[in-house]
């Protein structure tokens, strides 16, 4: 009864509302809107050639920002015996010259060497131009003394190397905190091995397991943390369980979380006070280690420092076409071409040496040696 009900109801509102619709509404015809042809479609027009020209000018420099990129993240191997021969073979630099086109770093100077030879090129034709007496006598010739840049050579000199060596220092740093942690990471996974012996219960060698995929992880994880793009997830996927894999991703910091996981299962090891002490004490290097690579990462050179550089480079490579045109004429073009790509290769190798951190990958081979010492068949992962 409901039902016959609710359905004439239903029926009898479609018809009325269709009978509604068609007495009262008249189908309305959609006129599409008029361009306007005043000041407003001129400058909408401007600012699409603008928008255009931007990101055609634009699109060489993200083209290397994104080969730099792309290269920063690759993983770079441990040198071998074989490696060693291989770099100090006397062929090297033929090997050097021909990768030269598939260099990030070389790549990325596309943009500043060409825009600087670029200036050069318009310099030159200027004042050609100008003394062929193609424009009227009032454009002069841009030309002046060389003896300024005389006295400030040796200051853009000190102030690339000083950077040079900084990012160094900065890059030698990262490298001693990574052999902390592996040092670390290796001495802790060996005091666990030793202090939970074979004669232990199912629940101590359970946890045993997983404490020491905990300490294998943490490496892991701060690499991830420090490097760009890292997908912690697929590193991390072999080495713990699921439900620890989403409380870690879930983290705000992922390193921090690992290491509370390892106090946790030390502490529910069945172990004297002493020993416990003794493998709490070996995360020290693990908490200092995370100290050192944030430190790296968000601290950079005084910026002062390094935007002084630049604009030093930048004017320096304006300016020269004028001061070599007496003595060199359209000789400036390539001179500024090589002085460009030479100096501005220093500026990028400094760039990139800070940012290096993610090419340390030892700390995988000393932590998969250490685990397979207590089970080959436990520990089968490999992230190389």
């Amino acid at each position: 009864m409901y039902q016959s009900m609710n359905l004439s109801v239903s029926s009898n509102f479609t018809q009325r509302s269709f009978l509604y619709q068609s007495r009262f509404h008249k189908p309305v015809h959609l006129k599409p809107p008029r361009v306007s042809s005043g000041p407003e479609s001129e400058v909408s027009v401007t600012k699409t050639l603008t928008g255009k020209l931007i990101s055609l000018l634009r699109s060489v420099p993200d083209w290397a920002d994104e080969i730099k990129e792309r290269g920063m993240q690759q993983k770079r191997t441990l040198y071998t015996h074989e490696k060693w021969v291989e770099h100090r073979s006397s062929l090297r630099h033929v090997h050097h010259l021909f990768s030269s086109f598939s260099s990030r770093v070389i790549l990325s100077l596309i943009p500043p060497v060409f825009f600087f030879t670029s200036v050069a090129i318009f310099i030159a034709s200027y004042n050609s131009a100008v003394a062929l007496d193609w424009l009227p006598s009032i454009f002069p010739i841009l030309r002046s003394s060389s003896l300024p840049y005389q006295l400030t050579a040796p200051a853009l000199a000190l102030l690339l190397v000083f950077r040079t060596e900084a990012s160094y220092s900065r890059y030698e740093e990262g490298r001693k905190a990574w052999v902390g942690i592996i040092a670390g990471t290796d001495d802790l996974a060996r005091q666990v091995i030793c202090s939970v012996d074979g004669g232990s219960g199912d629940d101590e060698l359970i946890i045993k397991d997983l404490l020491l995929r905990y300490v294998a992880a943490f490496p892991v994880a701060l690499k991830c943390h420090v490097t760009y793009g890292s997908d912690v997830a697929r590193d991390l996927r072999s080495l713990v369980e699921a439900d620890d894999l989403s409380l870690i991703l879930e983290s705000k910091h992922r390193p921090r979380c690992v290491i509370e996981f390892i106090s946790q299962s030390l502490r529910l090891l069945k172990l004297d006070d002493t020993k416990r002490d003794l493998l709490e004490s070996k995360m020290l290097h693990l908490h200092e280690g995370i100290g050192v690579c944030e430190q790296l990462m968000g601290i950079p050179i005084p910026l002062a420092y390094t935007r002084l550089t630049s604009r030093f480079l930048v004017f320096w490579h304006l300016t020269l076409p004028i001061i070599l045109w007496d003595e060199c004429h359209w000789i400036v073009v390539p001179a500024t071409f090589i002085s460009a790509a030479s100096l501005f290769c220093i500026e990028e190798v400094r760039n990139s040496l800070p940012s290096s951190l993610s090419q340390y990958r030892l700390f995988y081979i000393f932590i998969s040696f250490c685990l397979k010492v207590e089970t080959v068949q436990l520990y089968r992962w490999v992230f190389l």
